[in-house]
C-alpha cells in the first residue's frame, strides 16, 4: 500500500529482506525522520479537509514523538498548518493521575501539541486518570465506541518499550484487546523512572487502547530511536508473532512502517550482519566488523579462523576477496593491534604510522567534556588519569551542574549543616522549608537548583583535585538549557552554543574528549554532544581547529562495539582502583543514585564491568590480556 504520499523509501534506507516482517526504514537522525512523519501527518491532515472530512489521529507521548509534534506546530505557526477538522485519541494514560499532574500525558500533550495548534478542545479525547474504579470498566468501552463513531482511526502514531509493549499493551496483552486498565511492567516502570525522580514514585497502573483498537487504524507508524531500542526493534521486525512481545501484533497490519535511526536499527540482520543477507562491498570497516562477529561466533582467536569457518558462515565473498583466511586474519589482528596504546595523548618521539594518536606535540592542551559531573571519572578515569600523569595541560569541563540528580534528602542534609554552620542564614532555613514541605508537582525553588548545583560541584573538585587537576583548570558551564528544574530540559540555543565556544577558543586544545553515549535515561548527554558538533562547526574556520581531534568516550550504559574502537587505552590494577576512588568523591551519586535506568549496580561498579568486559573482548580475539581497558572512537569534523 502507499503510504500517504510520502516516499519512505527515497527519504530514508529500505532493503526488504527475508528475515523482516514489517516495513522499516532507517535514518541517520531522529530529527530527520520525525520532519518526513510530520509532514505525512500534515498531508492526511489537509487531504481531509479538503474533503469536508475530520482527519482521526491516535497519538503518542514519551520522548520519541516530541520532534513530530515541534515540526506539526511549526507548520501550524508558519505555513498555515489548521488542525480544525483534526480529532485524537491518544494511546494511553497512568492510573490514577491527575490531569494537571505535570507527569500526565494530559499534561504532555496540551504542553508540546494542543497548546499551540487551533484544535478544538471537544476534539481532544485523552484517556481519564482520575475516573473511578467502579466506572472505569465502562469508560473504556465508551472510548472504544467514540473512535468507531468517526469510522476509526485514520493514522495512529506509535512509540515502542523495551518489553516490546505499544501504548501500555505489556507482555500477555491479547490480539484482539481493546481499551482498558492494565498493570505496568517493572522494566516500564523503571523506564519512566527519571520523569518521577525515581520508580518508587510511578503508577502501578495505567489506562490503554488495546492490541486491537490500534491494528484497526488505517495507517500506523512507529517511531524508535536510541541503541536501548535496537533488541526489541529487531525482536518485532524479525521474530514470531508473540503476546510476549506485543508489537509483533503489527506484522499481521498491511499498512505500518516502522520508522527508526541508525542505533534503533543497530540489531538487525541487515545492519548488524549485511553479509548474511547480500553480497557486500567489502569496506575494511566492514572486513573488521565481520571478522570480529565471526571470532565470537566461532569462539576462536582472529588468527585461528580458517577458510571453513569463513565459507561456512556467508562470508565466502570476503574470503574469494581477501585470497586466504591467513592473510585476512594477520590484517585484521593488525588493525585491532594498533588500536591499543598506552600514551593516549600520543607518544613523544616516537613513529605514530600505526598509532591512534599523534606524537607531536608532546604536550598536547587537551579538553575533557563531562555532560555530567561525573561522567568524565566514570567514563575515561583511566585515561584522564594518564593524560595527566604523561604531562599533559588538562582541562575538565562540566557541561551541566547535574543539579536534578540530587536527591531532595541529601539537599536538605547539606542545607541543615550549613544552618547550623551559620545560624544569620535565612537563605538556608527557606531551602529547609521548601525541601519539607515539597509535593511531587513541585519544581525545585532558585534556592534549592544552585544548592543542588553545588553539591555537585564540591564533588567534581574534590575529583578533579584527586586526578591532579589545578582548579583553574575546571570549568563549570552550567549550560542554559538545563536550568529548567524539571527532568525534561530546554532546547539548545546560541547562549549553550557560546559557552562552548568561547571555552575551545580560549583553550584552542589538540584534544577534546566528549561523550558520544546517547543512551542516557534523560537524554542530556545528547544535547551535550549536540552542543559541541555545532560549537566545533562554527569554530572550523579557525587555523587551530586544523590540528585538533575529537575522541569520543560511552558513558555507564553502553560500550562501543570492538569492531568500532579506534583508541583502546589499557588500565593496570591500580588505575582501575584510583579510577574507583575519584568516582567515589560524587558521594550524591552513590547508594540509590536517582537516574541508574534499569541497573541497579553503583556507577563505579559497572564502569569497573565494562572496562573488564571490553579486556576480555581484547583477548578472546587473541590479543594481549589487560586489566581493563577504556575505549574511544574518533569524531571527524
Amino acid at each position: 500500500m502507499i503510504k500517504e504520499d510520502i516516499n519512505f523509501k527515497e527519504a530514508g534506507r529500505f532493503e526488504e529482506t527475508r528475515f523482516e516482517k514489517i516495513h522499516n526504514v532507517i535514518f541517520d537522525s531522529s530529527k530527520e525522520a520525525s520532519l518526513l512523519v510530520a509532514q505525512e501527518i500534515a498531508n492526511l491532515i489537509q487531504r481531509k479537509e479538503e474533503l469536508n472530512e475530520p482527519c482521526v489521529l491516535g497519538l503518542a507521548t514519551g520522548s520519541s514523538p516530541i520532534k513530530v509534534y515541534e515540526e506539526l506546530v511549526r507548520m501550524h505557526k508558519e505555513e498555515g498548518l489548521s488542525f480544525k477538522n483534526v480529532v485524537t485519541f491518544n494511546l494511553d494514560e497512568y492510573y490514577p493521575m491527575d490531569k494537571d499532574n505535570i507527569q500526565s500525558y494530559f499534561y504532555f500533550m496540551h504542553e508540546h501539541l494542543f497548546n499551540h495548534v487551533d484544535i478544538k478542545a471537544e476534539n481532544i479525547n485523552i484517556p481519564d486518570g482520575k475516573v473511578s474504579a467502579e466506572e472505569l470498566r465502562q469508560y473504556c468501552i465508551d472510548y472504544d465506541m467514540k473512535i468507531n463513531s468517526y469510522g476509526g482511526l485514520d493514522f495512529q502514531l506509535l512509540g515502542i518499550g523495551r518489553t516490546g509493549h505499544i501504548g501500555f499493551n505489556e507482555p500477555g496483552s491479547h490480539v484482539n484487546s481493546a481499551t482498558r486498565s492494565i498493570t505496568l511492567d517493572h522494566i516500564t516502570r523503571v523506564d519512566a523512572a527519571p520523569a518521577f525522580l525515581g520508580v518508587d514514585n510511578v503508577p502501578r497502573k495505567a489506562i490503554t487502547m488495546g492490541i486491537g483498537t490500534v491494528k484497526n487504524a488505517k495507517r500506523i507508524v512507529l517511531l524508535a530511536w536510541g541503541i536501548s531500542k535496537a533488541d526489541i526493534v529487531k525482536e518485532t521486525i524479525e521474530g514470531e508473532i508473540s503476546s510476549q512481545v506485543p508489537a509483533t501484533y503489527l506484522q499481521e497490519h498491511n499498512n505500518t512502517t516502522f520508522v527508526l535511526d541508525t542505533e534503533a536499527s543497530s540489531e538487525l540482520t541487515r545492519v548488524k550482519t549485511p553479509w548474511l543477507v547480500k553480497s557486500c562491498l567489502w569496506t575494511d570497516e566492514l572486513k573488521l566488523k565481520a571478522v570480529v562477529w565471526l571470532s565470537g561466533l566461532t569462539n576462536k582467536p582472529i588468527l585461528k579462523l580458517t577458510d571453513k569457518d569463513y565459507n561456512d558462515n556467508g562470508m565466502s565473498g570476503l574470503l574469494a576477496e581477501e585470497g586466504t583466511a591467513y592473510h585476512l586474519n594477520i590484517k585484521m589482528f593488525n588493525t585491532l593491534q594498533h588500536t591499543i596504546t598506552g600514551w593516549p595523548g600520543g607518544k613523544p618521539n616516537a613513529d605514530d604510522t600505526y598509532r591512534p594518536e599523534r606524537s607531536e606535540p608532546a604536550k598536547k592542551r587537551i579538553i575533557i567534556f563531562s555532560p555530567h559531573p561525573d561522567d568524565d571519572v566514570i567514563s575515561m578515569g583511566g585515561t584522564f588519569d594518564r593524560l595527566v600523569e604523561q604531562g599533559h595541560e588538562v582541562h575538565i569541563a562540566y557541561q551541566t551542574s547535574g543539579n536534578i540528580a540530587v536527591s531532595n534528602d541529601e539537599a536538605l542534609k547539606f542545607a541543615e549543616v550549613s544552618t547550623v554552620l551559620n545560624s544569620a542564614s535565612t537563605e538556608s532555613d527557606s531551602i529547609i522549608d521548601f525541601l519539607k514541605n515539597k509535593s511531587k508537582n513541585d519544581i525545585d525553588s532558585v534556592a534549592v537548583r544552585k544548592l543542588k548545583g553545588l553539591i555537585r560541584r564540591s564533588e567534581s573538585l574534590g575529583a578533579t583535585r584527586y586526578m591532579g587537576v589545578p582548579d583553574e583548570n575546571v570549568h563549570f558551564l552550567d549550560l542554559p538549557f538545563y536550568e529548567t528544574g524539571t527532568v525534561k530540559k530546554g532546547n539548545l540555543t546560541d547562549a549553550d552554543i557560546d559557552i562552548m565556544c568561547n571555552l575551545i577558543d580560549k583553550v584552542k586544545p589538540h584534544q577534546i574528549y566528549a561523550a558520544g553515549d546517547l543512551a542516557d535515561p534523560h537524554g542530556t548527554h545528547k544535547v551535550c554532544l549536540d552542543s559541541l558538533f555545532e560549537a566545533l562547526k562554527r569554530l572550523k574556520s579557525n587555523s587551530y581547529m586544523d590540528d585538533c581531534w575529537v575522541w569520543l568516550y560511552r558513558g555507564a550504559w553502553h560500550e562501543w562495539e570492538t569492531y568500532e574502537i579506534e583508541m583502546a587505552v589499557p588500565m593496570s590494577p591500580d588505575q582501575v582502583l584510583k579510577k574507583r576512588y575519584a568516582i567515589f568523591y560524587h558521594q550524591s551519586q552513590k547508594d540509590g543514585v536517582m537516574f541508574q535506568g534499569d541497573d541497579s549496580r553503583e556507577f563505579w561498579v559497572r564502569a569497573e564491568d565494562r572496562n573488564r568486559a571490553t579486556a576480555k573482548k581484547y583477548n578472546d580475539l587473541g590479543l594481549a590480556e589487560y586489566a581493563a581497558i577504556e575505549a574511544f572512537k574518533r569524531y571527524h569534523f
